[in-house]
């Protein structure tokens, strides 16, 4: 696990292109506090911020191929690096160092970017072709590690965080547009960033830049079985015993190549279903040693912990809780989108920001987590409220069919004692537009797009989605149309939640800020393809979420656990805001003029909600992601844009590789 950055320059490199390295590094450094590496020629220079895992003496960065005619740079894990060693080496591949990062250079020696479709792991890859000057840049399947590039002239320049980017280039500008698809989507949609000019490599796709020209291509994405009948309607029907054997069997490999490491791996335990689960994998099918660690919280609406300590008692583990109360997740916020780098509508990655911490505090850079399951295996009511839709527009006059939806969003207070009225207002707006390919999100996003109204006029007239024309935004891939209605929804949150906001703000961002690596082991490439493939049954049985989950992992967990109802992980948002120890920061970025100034949103119409909440009106679930994204914009626009602070390049004290040929001298 690493942080990378590089440069590339058409017309040969600039006289300072390693202290610019140095300076890149500098921003990225704790996602790799380890170990520093700097490769530089006349035409580009390659960077590494190395967080040691995996051959902890030999495995440092950049690495080069037996005549040094490629580079690499690496951040991320490949768990099938042990078994295609052999088969390079068989066909004459001499390995100096025993890093999967190697396996990759000669994985790429071999067959150029096809290699990508050999390596199950989670990856942000930049090789360098010195012999050519090519670069070649790659980014996993679901985008667990993060990649951003931009091109300014005849130089591109590319990093694991846009901090590093903006810390040798130009000021940073926000971007209206894409700020309207946060506040519509909860995240940018692929390959804008809130930043103009300023890409993200999408996932599952690489870059190829020689001479000026790039082109980037999608190596894979997600691709389901299409259609809405079982399997076996037309053949012989398999089993449930013959499903539950495959994905147990799937899921117990895939967790016991993620603990491949040469340091001790942790687990988060929530006390859901998907993180017990891959927590018992370890304890019953595995002799590794195992600690585990979660969140709990002062506000019983999203404490979990009764279930947490039941769970870490059943495995026996040494079991460690951080306690979030509305005081730290407001302390920490601002530190938290620091690392987040955009917006966000919610509170969820501050505890974890701070979960984070508690783990490398214990002396572990490696946890296991349980995301991914939801997404692939229905486990959502977003699932479940498209199905409760699709049968109630059958029959639109129905009185009873939309009653369904009561058994949903538990989480939200008082939607549970809702009325009829209520629920039939609420969720029959395009109800009977079933063919529609955002059908399955469309309420979502159309209540998530009521925050809208915050936004600044001039923002609002620069958006490319007027009124009703935000869906258009959406992209659909080619093979959308032959999917069945469950898989259209699961591509949906597969491809913008997962990938863009939970793997993300939530993932990668809040545990490299304390240098620790999430490993996933339900993201593992032959589970997502082996779950894209299954009958939609399997997933969502009636209103029952994640079935064949449950079945497979009941022989591990107590019923308590594994017959539970899905419990979303939330973050209390305006109360972290606004308490007995309310952060300063918040009211200054909320006033008249911080918010003119910013030009982003309606100084009157932010005023307005913090008078609301301050004098305790109910505050609904809109006005709430509304004061998240609120106050995290205003937090990304002082950190990147009003106040950006570059910080100090790395110096002579820093344990720095330097190789390559015509190496610049190191500015200190």
């Amino acid at each position: 696990m690493c942080g990378i950055a590089g440069i590339v320059e058409r017309d040969g490199a600039s006289p300072d292109l390693e202290g610019e390295l140095r300076q890149m590094l500098a921003m990225i450094r704790h996602r790799g506090p380890d170990q520093f590496g700097i490769y530089c020629d006349e035409r580009a220079g390659l960077g590494s911020a190395r967080l040691s895992i995996i051959d902890l003496n030999t495995g440092q960065q950049p690495i080069a191929n037996e005549d040094q005619s490629l580079w690499v740079v690496f951040n991320g894990e490949i768990f099938n690096y042990v078994e295609l060693r052999p088969e390079l080496e068989a066909r004459g591949h001499r390995f100096a160092t025993h890093t999967d990062t190697e396996v990759i250079l000669h994985l790429y020696e071999e067959l150029g970017p096809a290699c990508l479709q050999r390596l199950n792991g989670q990856f942000a890859i930049a090789i360098w072709n010195a012999r050519d000057h090519t670069l070649f840049l790659a980014r996993d399947r679901l985008g667990v590690r993060p990649l951003f590039y931009t091109q300014t002239g005849k130089r591109l320049l590319f990093g694991s965080e846009i901090k590093a980017l903006l810390s040798v280039g130009r000021g940073a500008e926000l971007d209206g547009q894409v700020l309207e698809q946060v506040f519509t989507y909860w995240s940018p949609l692929s390959p804008r960033t809130i930043f103009r000019n300023i890409f993200e490599l999408p996932p599952g796709h690489f870059l190829l830049a020689r001479e000026g020209a790039t082109t980037v291509r999608a190596f894979w994405e997600p691709s389901f079985r299409g259609g809405n009948g079982e399997a076996g309607s037309r053949g012989n029907p398999k089993p449930l015993d013959h499903y539950v054997d495959e994905f147990r069997d799937l899921l117990v490999d895939a967790t016991r190549i993620r603990l491949r490491a040469d340091v001790a791996v942790g687990a988060y335990l929530s006390g859901g279903l998907d993180s017990s689960t891959i927590a018992s994998i370890v304890r019953h099918c595995t002799s590794t040693p195992l600690d585990t660690f979660s969140i709990a919280f002062d506000d019983q609406d999203f404490d979990e912990s009764h279930f947490q300590r039941d769970m870490a008692r059943h495995l026996g583990t040494d079991h460690q809780v951080i306690q979030a109360t509305y005081a730290d997740i407001g302390r920490v916020f601002p530190e938290v989108i620091w690392h987040t780098e955009v917006p966000v509508m919610r509170t969820s990655p501050a505890p974890m920001f701070l979960l984070s911490k508690l783990v490398r505090d214990s002396g572990y850079k490696v946890v296991l987590t349980g995301e991914g399951a939801d997404e692939l295996l229905g486990g959502y009511d977003i699932f479940k409220e498209a199905k409760v839709r699709r049968f109630w527009a059958r029959q639109p006059g129905s009185a009873w069919r939309p009653l369904l939806l009561k058994r949903l969003y538990r989480d939200i207070p008082g939607f549970a004692q809702a009325n009829a009225a209520f629920l039939a207002a609420f969720f029959k707006d395009q109800l009977t537009e079933t063919s529609a390919p955002w059908y399955s999100h469309f309420i979502r996003w159309r209540n998530n797009r009521r925050t809208c109204r915050f936004l600044s006029d001039s923002v609002l007239q620069a958006s490319l989605a007027p009124a009703a024309g935000f869906l258009d935004q959406v992209p659909i891939p080619g093979g959308f149309a032959r999917w069945g209605d469950l898989e259209r929804a699961q591509y949906l949150e597969i491809s913008i939640f997962l990938s863009q906001y939970l793997l993300s703000s939530q993932g990668d961002r809040v545990a490299m800020a304390h240098s620790v690596e999430g490993r996933f082991p339900f993201l593992d490439c032959r589970v997502v393809e082996y779950c894209a493939q299954l009958p939609p049954r399997l997933k969502l049985r009636g209103l029952t979420e994640k079935y064949l989950l449950k079945q497979a992992a009941k022989r591990w967990l107590p019923p308590a656990i594994w017959q539970r109802p899905k419990r979303p992980y939330r973050a209390p948002i305006h109360r972290s805001f606004f308490n007995r120890q309310s952060p300063e920061y918040v009211r200054e970025l909320c006033s008249v003029e911080q918010v003119r100034e910013a030009g982003l949103f309606k100084p009157e119409a932010v005023s307005q909600l913090v008078r609301k909440i301050e004098l305790g009106a109910a505050i609904g679930e809109t006005d709430d992601m509304a004061l998240a994204g609120i106050i995290s914009t205003q937090l990304v626009h002082f950190h990147f844009v009003k106040s950006f602070r570059r910080l100090p390049p790395l110096g002579p004290r820093d344990d720095v590789k330097r190789c390559g040929s015509k190496v610049a001298p190191a500015a200190n």
